[in-house]
């Protein structure tokens, strides 16, 4: 079954995209410079922006798409909320022992992505009731 990438649709991948390779650009060119700010290991800011680059380029191609799978969009949501939950575990596990700066930039990030997962929901359950 297909999702039809309506602007709607369209609006919450793109977005989704952008936010994601700003926070890519940023946390991977600027890990050296946020690491001690945010007490956070620099290798950890530098290749989680990194992995937030194809990830921006997969949305916007996702988005400018006419028809996408249903599977593919679970797979959108999935990645996104492992995301979340990764970013909330490495804190909690006491992986990563951030400053108060560190901790609302985390918490942030991981919550707009959560908005992410819940607007692509919806479009979960719009396609499921246009079916």
């Amino acid at each position: 079954m297909s999702i039809a990438v309506t602007p709607y649709v369209r609006n919450v991948l793109l977005l989704d995209g952008l936010v994601s390779g700003a926070a890519g650009i940023v946390m991977a060119a600027g890990a050296s410079l946020l690491a001690p700010l945010l007490s956070l290991p620099v290798d950890l800011l530098f290749w989680a922006g990194i992995v937030l680059l194809p990830w921006c380029a997969a949305l916007v191609f996702l988005a400018r798409r006419q028809v996408m799978s249903r599977m593919l969009m679970l797979d959108v949501i999935a990645i996104n909320a492992l995301w979340v939950a990764a970013s909330f575990g490495i804190m909690v596990a006491g992986l990563v022992q951030p400053s108060l700066l560190g901790v609302l930039f985390v918490t942030a990030q991981a919550l707009t992505v959560a908005l992410f997962v819940a607007l692509q929901l919806g479009v979960m359950r719009r396609a499921g009731a246009a079916a």
